[in-house]
């Protein structure tokens, strides 16, 4: 017969709940940052930016937050291992679909359909992200959720991605970029804690007895989130702030617009008129032609007085 086991989500502490937000915030506003620059970008440049929106928001903003809060996931009486193959899936899965939703909204240029298309997708695919990392972990016993706060953390989630993906069309300027990161990480947070509040286990009996699980311990994860995650995050974060930014970017395209039209216009053979100019105006039958000089005939001597 299988027990219910206490479960200890904070098993550090606050530290990986911080830890977890600030990777989720600064995910999200790398994510924010490098929309802005594809927006005004296009051909292979905007293709780019969106790449790596989507890498920051769906790595480290919610695949990472979520591996750094399991870290302080802690089951009484049962050792606790992940196994990779599930854990590499989790990730592909949550930069797959985010990214799916910043190509759907950007092509459907922020209107309403490709909002309330790509906003349920890209919040399903996170959920989907985030019980399959859950189906990762091997432990000796069963894990369990309630439906109540499956259902709850799903909705949490698309509203999240909505939010997400609006916010990433819409935001302009830096400092409104770091606000909408912040609300961004709370959201995230939130549909996390309010899944593993739902979540049980029940241990198989003499469970302390048996030989640890299969698979990577939790601290197997921390040198790969350091190094494949945290530095090339700092690394974008620092990228973004000396690249153009978005209004940059516009002037540059305006400039070049006008540098072309002034080139192809002295590329105009000589005694050609313009693109666009108008024709010489000619005679018009309604103005007035200049009065002839009246004929006076012959000059003859000035009249004098009588």
């Amino acid at each position: 017969m299988e027990a219910a086991a206490e479960i200890d989500h904070f098993s550090y502490g606050w530290v990986t709940p911080a830890l977890a937000y600030l990777s989720s915030f600064v995910g999200a506003l790398v994510a924010l940052l490098a929309t802005s620059r594809a927006r005004p970008s296009d051909g292979a440049r905007r293709v780019g930016w969106l790449a790596v929106a989507a890498v920051a928001l769906g790595c480290s903003s919610i695949w990472s937050m979520h591996f750094i809060a399991m870290l302080g996931f802690d089951v009484h009486g049962t050792a606790i291992r992940y196994d990779v193959g599930l854990t590499v899936l989790s990730l592909v899965l949550a930069v797959l679909v985010v990214g799916l939703g910043l190509a759907v909204v950007t092509a459907g240029r922020g209107r309403l359909w490709s909002l309330a298309v790509a906003g349920p997708v890209t919040g399903l695919g996170v959920a989907a992200m985030h019980y399959t990392g859950m189906s990762s972990i091997q432990m000796h016993g069963t894990v369990h959720h309630d439906r109540t706060f499956v259902v709850l953390s799903v909705v949490i989630a698309v509203v999240a991605a909505t939010a997400a993906l609006w916010a990433a069309l819409y935001v302009r300027g830096r400092p409104a970029s770091v606000a909408a990161a912040l609300v961004m990480g709370v959201a995230v947070c939130a549909m996390h804690y309010t899944a593993m509040a739902g979540t049980g286990v029940e241990l198989v009996p003499d469970a302390l007895l048996r030989s640890p699980p299969p698979g990577a311990a939790e601290a197997d994860f921390v040198l790969p989130l350091l190094l494949g995650v945290g530095l090339p995050t700092i690394l974008l974060v620092q990228l973004l702030l000396v690249t153009d930014n978005e209004r940059q970017i516009e002037q540059e395209r305006t400039t070049r617009r006008r540098f072309d039209a002034l080139r192809r216009a002295a590329e105009e053979p000589e005694g050609t008129e313009p693109r666009g100019a108008a024709a010489p105006a000619g005679p018009d039958m309604f103005s007035a032609a200049p009065a002839a000089p009246p004929d006076s005939g012959p000059a003859g001597p000035p009249r004098g007085r009588r």
